[in-house]
């Protein structure tokens, strides 16, 4: 009898692996849905509903972008972190969610390393300096300076929120540059350009997508950009880097994530999907015709960035004494 029973529980040992890879090989079973942290309309938005338009396509089954918008992403993120590592839920989310929550508030309810699994990077965007030109008589970095620091105690930003990419980014140029203009938040990227443009402050760093309009209509100047390259949406405006800030690289940025625990073979289907998605011809002419670069790199690339990322935005937010609200 013991006999019969170990030769039993032998045989049935290589099962467990096989029927996981089963699994994993008939992926997406149903469904999938994509959790998208804040309200319609905003780049993390765009970039989850432009994956799933195209990526339903190809998979064999639905694919559904929903918001789920509440605690500056934090809501939608523990709701990742509970769901099965089975690729049926995923995550797109922005800069703040994956690195700037995680230097910012040391009691973040999610941890986006040990808790997520990184998918990819799918798009990045840089922040361009711009300021209101009936206020600041200022063409270049050299003479915005030279402004703020002849007018100091007389000037203020608008930001789309206390730890946004737009915050740090600012914070980054006063500890560079020795400026010590006063933070404005709004509630949202659009808000602080109305404020900006109706002259109750008079700079600003903001997504590109979000001032493109503002800068093409003469309301907004923009100053400079913070991408490696210049913008092909403004070719006329230089990067920071020309405008001789040494290194003064930022991009915000989205990305795409699962729940922890999903297995290696079952993350790299999840990645090719997303990646074919977003480097299709229509989703890539759709996103960067709104300022957004594709990068659609690998899980281990990404997974770099992003620690990367969380590093560099730690030193800024410790450096500038910023709290969370």
């Amino acid at each position: 009898m013991h006999r019969r029973h170990l030769l039993t529980a032998l045989a049935g040992a290589p099962l467990l692996p096989i029927t996981a890879a089963a699994q994993d090989a008939a992926w997406p079973a149903r469904p999938v849905t994509i959790l998208v942290p804040f309200v319609a309309g905003g780049p993390s938005d765009i970039t989850a509903r432009s994956i799933a338009m195209r990526m339903q396509q190809t998979v064999g089954q639905p694919v559904v972008a929903e918001n789920r918008p509440g605690a500056n992403g934090e809501v939608a993120s523990r709701a990742v972190v509970r769901a099965a590592p089975d690729g049926h839920t995923l995550l797109v989310g922005s800069i703040g969610v994956f690195a700037i929550n995680a230097a910012l508030r040391p009691n973040l309810g999610y941890d986006p390393i040990r808790e997520l699994a990184p998918v990819t990077l799918a798009v990045t965007t840089p922040n361009v300096l711009v300021i209101n030109p009936e206020r600041v008589p200022a063409r270049t970095v050299e003479e915005l300076v030279a402004w703020l620091r002849a007018n100091r105690g007389r000037t203020s930003y608008s930001t789309s929120g206390v730890g946004s990419s737009d915050h740090l980014t600012m914070e980054l140029f006063k500890r560079e540059t020795g400026t010590d203009q006063e933070h404005v938040p709004y509630g949202g990227g659009a808000a602080a350009a109305t404020d900006l443009i109706a002259g109750n402050v008079q700079l600003s760093f903001q997504n590109l997508g979000t001032v493109a309009g503002h800068i093409a209509g003469g309301r907004l100047r923009a100053i400079a950009v913070t991408g490696a390259e210049r913008s092909r949406l403004l070719p006329e405006v230089p990067t920071m880097v020309e405008s001789g800030l040494r290194d003064f690289v930022v991009t915000s940025w989205q990305a795409v994530m699962a729940p922890a625990g999903v297995s290696g073979a079952l993350l790299a289907r999840v990645n090719a999907a997303v990646v074919e998605a977003l480097r299709h011809p229509e989703t890539r002419a759709r996103l960067e015709g709104i300022g957004l670069d594709v990068v659609a790199n690998s899980p281990e690339e990404y997974r770099r960035f992003q620690e990367a990322e969380i590093a560099r935005w730690r030193g800024v937010v410790q450096a500038a004494g910023i709290r969370a609200e």
